[in-house]
């Protein structure tokens, strides 16, 4: 059974600059080696309500730039994006796969706190994708504290959630990215930012990875850069069959 290499990438976001934004990820990933490297929520931006003036289209250098560093580094590349499709904007996450292929998933739940359902459209869809044998199943930032939406109905062996989550609620990322990986018993990627922003909204960064025990395998605290580990699908497979939690699960539709 494959392992699966996950690379988080913990970053200072400089607000609403791509080229810079981009230009910081070339230097920390020029010699990146994963079979899936993950960026922060809103990576080439920060977290803005600029949809208009700071969205980019799927044809975009920046979504071409996702997709030739997964063709040159031979790696799934997940991170999210201001994107404008027919007249909407979109907190749009993109899988871009080494063979060229790209895939989305449109955020869900949009931060009503700070206006983000304004200026967005939410998504309608989950998204469940396929990569070395493994199943990943990719969510957004504030998806995090929806467990319904969250629910691992499809049975994948790893979530993950791409975040720019502040520093005052922190205990809340540590927990909810915890609790998801106990309820859902996968593992659980969580990689957020650091730095602050033009709204003076410190983030502390905290990327982490939760096995399907609850148990933490990796904390990047505060630092800036990349952080590698390796998971075990034996594992998981051996924890489901020993226990068996999810045979008992709820089935339930989605309505709105």
């Amino acid at each position: 059974m494959e392992d699966l290499k996950i690379a988080l990438v913990q970053m200072d976001i400089v607000w609403e600059d791509r080229d810079a934004n981009l230009n910081q990820l070339d230097q920390l990933l020029w010699d990146a080696n994963a079979d899936v490297i993950v960026l922060p929520e809103m990576f080439t931006t920060g977290f803005t309500n600029h949809s208009v003036e700071m969205a980019v289209k799927m044809d975009s250098k920046e979504v071409m730039w996702m997709h030739d560093l997964a063709c040159r580094l031979g790696c799934l590349m997940i991170g999210s994006m201001i994107i404008e499709e027919k007249g909407k904007y979109f907190n749009r996450l993109i899988c871009a796969f080494p063979d060229g292929e790209i895939k989305t998933y449109d955020k869900r739940h949009l931060f009503s706190l700070v206006d983000e359902d304004k200026y967005y459209s939410k998504g309608i869809q989950r998204l469940i994708i396929e990569y070395n044998g493994w199943k990943i199943f990719p969510l957004i930032c504030y998806d995090l504290r929806f467990p319904v939406w969250s629910r691992n109905i499809e049975m994948a062996e790893v979530m993950i959630y791409v975040a720019n989550w502040p520093e005052k609620r922190q205990v809340h990322w540590n927990h909810l990215l915890k609790c998801r990986a106990i309820e859902n018993q996968s593992y659980v990627v969580g990689v957020n930012r650091i730095g602050v922003d033009t709204h003076h909204n410190h983030h502390f960064g905290g990327s982490a990875v939760y096995d399907y025990w609850g148990d933490e395998l990796l904390n990047a605290e505060g630092s800036r850069g990349v952080y590698i580990i390796q998971l075990s699908k034996e594992n998981i497979q051996n924890h489901r069959v020993r226990y068996g939690f999810w045979r008992d699960k709820d089935k339930f539709e989605i309505l709105d």
